[in-house]
C-alpha cells in the first residue's frame, strides 16, 4: 500500500479494495465490514467536497460483494417543471420519463456516477481508509496488550534521555506490539543511573488512547512496584497464602511493607524474607539498594501501630476517641529513631496504617503540657492495589520483623 507519490491514485480499482479487506481480516483480525463502511463513507465525503450543492443525504454508495463491485449514485426527487430549481438535487418529469415510463412526481431517481470520475474518487479514498485504518488497527490491538497489563511489571529498554529535564524514553514490548513509553523525571527514582541502552523494569501507572498511538504512564517510585516485585519473589504472595495489606514508600531511601498470612502454618515475615534473606535482598537490589521493612499486619490497630514503628519499641499506644489518631508513648532513648530521619519512620508508618500518630518519651508528662493535643504525621494510607506500600530492609527489620540477614531489630 505504500508506493511513490502519484498525481492520481490510480492503480486500486474496486476489486482489489475488497482483496485488501479481506487480507486486513485474515490477517490482522480487523472486522471487513466495519473497514468497508468506513471505505464507503470517505468515498461519500470525497464526492461531497467535490460536489458542493449535491445534498449529503443524496450520495447513495453501494458495494456488491459478491461481484466485487462499488457503485455511486445521486437520489434526484422527480419534480414539476416550473418547481424545478436545483440540478444537483432534482429532475423534471420529462428527464425521467426519459429513463422510464412508470416514474411520478415526487418519486426519486438513482442517477449513476459517471465512472471515470468514481473510479478516481474510489482509488484515492478507498487506499486511504485502508491504510488509516491498517494504522488505527495497529494501535488499537497495542493499546489492549498494555491495557491489560496495568499494575504490572514490564521490562524496558532506555532509548533516550532527555537532557534538559530528564526524562528517559523507553521502548517496552517486542515486535509489532512494541511502543514507546515515557518515564518522567519525577517518576523515577532520585539518584538513580539512567543510561541509554539499559534494561529496567517499571510499573505500569495507567494506559490512555491518543492520536498517537496508546501512552503507556510508567513509574520506577511508585508503591505498586514493590508489591509486584514481591509477587515475583514470593510464591507465597502469588499464590494467595500471603497477603500484602498495605505499603509506604519514599522510593529510593525506605520502605514499610505489612503482611498476613492466611494460613496459621506460613510466617508471612519469614515468607517475604526467604531463606537466608535471598528473596527480600534480589528486591533490595532491583531497588538500587533501598531499605526494605516487613511489618506483620494486625487488625488491633494498636498493634499494627507499635509494629510499624519498628525498628523502635513502643511502651505504649493511646487510641483517640475520635477519629483515627492515636498517641505512641517509647522510650526516652528512642525517641529519635521512632521519628526517624527529619521524621521518615513516623510518616511512613503513618501512612502504612492509616493514623495520625503523635509520638512521645517515657518521661512525658500530659498534665505539665498546656497543648496536649494529638498532633498528625502524615496518616495518608495508600491501599495496595492503588498505591501499595511496605518496608523491609536487608540490612535492618524493625521489631516485629525479619530483615534478610535475620537481624530482629534494624537501627535508622
Amino acid at each position: 500500500m505504500k508506493g511513490k507519490k502519484q498525481k492520481e491514485p490510480a492503480g486500486m480499482n474496486p476489486a482489489e479494495i475488497f482483496a485488501a479487506l479481506d487480507l486486513l481480516e485474515k490477517e490482522r483480525g480487523i472486522p471487513k465490514e466495519a473497514m468497508l463502511e468506513k471505505v464507503l463513507k470517505a468515498i461519500a465525503s470525497a464526492y461531497k467536497k467535490d460536489h458542493r450543492d449535491v445534498e449529503e443525504e443524496n450520495i447513495l454508495v453501494e458495494a456488491d460483494e459478491e461481484h466485487k463491485e462499488l457503485r455511486m449514485f445521486i437520489r434526484k426527487t422527480i419534480v414539476d417543471e416550473e418547481d424545478y430549481v436545483d440540478p444537483f438535487n432534482e429532475m423534471t418529469l420529462e428527464e425521467a420519463r426519459a429513463i422510464s415510463a412508470r416514474y411520478e412526481i415526487g418519486d426519486t431517481v438513482n442517477v449513476p456516477v459517471d465512472k471515470m470520475e468514481f473510479g478516481r474518487i474510489a482509488a484515492g479514498n478507498g487506499k486511504q481508509q485502508i491504510i488509516q485504518g491498517l494504522r488505527e488497527a495497529e494501535r488499537g490491538m497495542v493499546y489492549d496488550e498494555f491495557n491489560s497489563k496495568q499494575h504490572e511489571i514490564l521490562t524496558g529498554v532506555v532509548t533516550r534521555i532527555d537532557p534538559r529535564n530528564g526524562a528517559a524514553s523507553l521502548r517496552i514490548g517486542t515486535g509489532s506490539e512494541s511502543t514507546e513509553a515515557l518515564l518522567l523525571s519525577g517518576e523515577q527514582v532520585p539518584g538513580e543511573p539512567m543510561e541509554e541502552g539499559m534494561h529496567i523494569k517499571v510499573y505500569v501507572v495507567d494506559v490512555r488512547r491518543s492520536t498517537r498511538g496508546p501512552q503507556v504512564l510508567i513509574s520506577r517510585t511508585h508503591p505498586g512496584l514493590v508489591k509486584r516485585l514481591f509477587e515475583l519473589e514470593v510464591p507465597e504472595i502469588f499464590d494467595g497464602s500471603v497477603e500484602v495489606k498495605s505499603i509506604a514508600r519514599e522510593a529510593g531511601s525506605r520502605t514499610k511493607m505489612a503482611v498476613w498470612s492466611n494460613e496459621e502454618n506460613v510466617d508471612p515475615i519469614g515468607a517475604c524474607v526467604g531463606p537466608r534473606g535471598q528473596r527480600v535482598a534480589a528486591i533490595v537490589e532491583e531497588l538500587r539498594g533501598e531499605k526494605i521493612d516487613i511489618i506483620k499486619y494486625s487488625e488491633n490497630p494498636a498493634e499494627f501501630i507499635a509494629a510499624a514503628l519498628a525498628p523502635a519499641d513502643v511502651v505504649d499506644v493511646r487510641m483517640a476517641e475520635e477519629g483515627k489518631a492515636c498517641r505512641c508513648v517509647v522510650p526516652d532513648d528512642q525517641l529519635s529513631l521512632a521519628i526517624g530521619k527529619e521524621g521518615q519512620n513516623a510518616r511512613l508508618a503513618a501512612r502504612l496504617t492509616g493514623y495520625k500518630i503523635d509520638i512521645k518519651p517515657q518521661s512525658y508528662r500530659p498534665e505539665e503540657d498546656e497543648e496536649d493535643l494529638f498532633s498528625a504525621s502524615e496518616p495518608e494510607a495508600e491501599s495496595v492495589e492503588e498505591a501499595p506500600t511496605g518496608e523491609t530492609s536487608a540490612e535492618e527489620a524493625p521489631t516485629g520483623e525479619v530483615s534478610a540477614e535475620q537481624v530482629p531489630t534494624g537501627e535508622e
